[in-house]
């Protein structure tokens, strides 16, 4: 497995800083964790967790569009009002 090497992930600082000989057993000499099924379980999670901002990011683009949308209208319809149809 190539790896960018100049690349720095907040998670390899975190497993840096929890326990350095880890990460050097991991990132420099390949050791596989013990635990991959909680590795892989924890990509899930992170995956899940980012469509949700994105879907979350998305709605809040939806909902200011629609709340310009609805201003413009009011300013609108009080401009029929003030200058008459």
């Amino acid at each position: 497995m190539s790896q960018d090497r100049s690349l720095v992930r907040a998670s390899d600082i975190g497993l840096w800083v929890y326990c350095n000989r880890a990460w050097w057993l991991a990132k420099v000499k390949g050791v596989p964790h013990r635990n991959q099924a909680l590795l892989d379980y924890g990509v899930e999670v992170h995956a899940a967790h980012g469509t949700q901002v994105k879907r979350a990011a998305t709605a809040r683009k939806v909902g200011v569009n629609l709340l310009v949308i609805a201003a413009l209208i009011v300013v609108l319809a009080l401009l029929a009002l003030v200058f008459g149809q």
